[in-house]
């Protein structure tokens, strides 16, 4: 089971798309704003392909990005260049690094470790220890050392998606990295699987397309009432009408969404509700769910939709969803900034070469500015950077 008091903490990126050569300190929750084109979707996509990685999947994530040629930094790098820690209680984060370049059609994991740095020792201690060069080693804890694989090792997937599971520590990474999960705008169309009837099933999540909408919530309320409850609330508190949720069999081990607002004899169903209501629902199911613990969330875009005044409810679910797991949240909305606090939100600005910059807002001289304006009308002047 993951541990979710663990969180990742610092993000290095060199050589993908804009993100030519970038840090970022990923805190419980970090929400990403800025114009088109800096790279808010691009930081998702790199811990989505961590994640891939992480789940032995790297080849087909890199082949759906089109290739490594295709994500290399425009005329600036010919080696992917990535790194991650996970903190780890009462003793130094775990670092992970992975470099990749493009061979022929294929790609070469040209250097991958996972290390730790103990005691004061000098040299960090390693997990993983990979590279073309020295070949692949594993720390053995029953020999006390770094031994090549015993079984067959798949080139073109790292040395962390194959350790063996009685390795605890690059294991309890490994899972971490996995759970990573990018959650994109909810397809909302008229026959898409949230809108439809949908069988019963055990669901901690609503699924990435709202295909486990109805199970989830059906779900909690048999068995975690307090979080039924609170998902009622915030439906309450975003649409006054609303009363309650029922979920009326429509064929055997099937069954439907039914939203009844006060003044109605009938309820509305799935396919009747407003785009923003259903994800704003979505959205929510999402953020209560007890499953979200198990999950590095990626969420891109959650604002698409909704009405502005719905934003404030948003961000205070986000920010409560962080005390059970990582969020990490790429934004067009100034008006959702404006109910965070400067060390939840990251500024993405282009510099003069057209590659990106990351700043924390707490990191900038905002808190003289603060006293008069809130951190979306500075946003809008450029207190923070370039909009376009």
């Amino acid at each position: 089971m993951i541990n979710s008091s663990v969180r990742f903490g610092q993000l290095t990126i060199q050589g993908f798309r804009r993100l030519n050569d970038v840090s970022l300190q990923l805190e419980p929750l970090s929400v990403m704003i800025g114009a088109n084109g800096t790279g808010k979707t691009s930081m998702l996509d790199v811990l989505s392909l961590l994640a891939s990685s992480a789940q032995g999947k790297l080849a087909s994530s890199i082949s759906d990005l089109g290739g490594l040629n295709n994500i290399y930094t425009y005329d600036k790098a010919t080696v992917l260049k990535l790194g991650i820690t996970m903190d780890v209680p009462n003793y130094a984060p775990l670092e992970y690094s992975l470099s990749l370049r493009q061979q022929g059609l294929a790609h070469v994991i040209g250097e991958e470790t996972l290390s730790q740095r103990r005691n004061q020792q000098a040299n960090p201690f390693l997990h993983i220890s990979s590279s073309v060069e020295r070949g692949i080693r594993y720390y053995d804890p029953d020999k006390r050392g770094l031994f090549p694989p015993s079984w067959e090792h798949n080139s073109l997937e790292t040395s962390l998606a194959q350790v063996p599971k009685m390795f605890q520590e690059p294991e309890d990474f490994r899972r971490r990295l996995a759970s990573s999960t990018f959650y994109h705008v909810l397809n909302v169309d008229p026959r898409s699987p949230v809108r439809l009837p949908q069988s019963m099933g055990l669901a901690e999540l609503p699924g990435r397309n709202g295909e486990d909408l109805v199970s989830c919530l059906f779900y909690l309320r048999e068995t975690n009432r307090n979080r039924f409850d609170a998902i009622e609330d915030s439906l309450r508190a975003a649409f006054p009408r609303f009363e309650r949720l029922d979920f009326p069999p429509v064929a055997a081990g099937t069954l439907t969404l039914a939203w009844r607002e006060r003044g109605f004899s009938k309820p509305l169903y799935a396919h009747q509700l407003s785009e923003g209501t259903l994800r704003f629902l979505w959205l929510t199911t999402l953020l209560q769910s007890p499953g979200l613990t198990a999950l590095t969330l990626l969420l891109d875009e959650p604002e698409v939709s909704l009405h502005p005044g719905l934003l404030s409810l948003l961000a205070e679910q986000m920010r409560e969803a962080s005390l059970r797991t990582q969020l990490i949240v790429a934004t067009h909305s100034d008006t959702l900034i404006r109910f965070l606090n400067p060390g939840e939100v990251v500024a993405l600005d282009s510099a003069e070469d057209g590659m990106t910059t990351l700043t924390r807002a707490d990191k900038m001289d905002l808190a003289e500015w603060l006293q008069e304006y809130s951190l979306d009308e500075l946003w809008r002047n450029g207190r923070m950077g370039a909009r376009g």
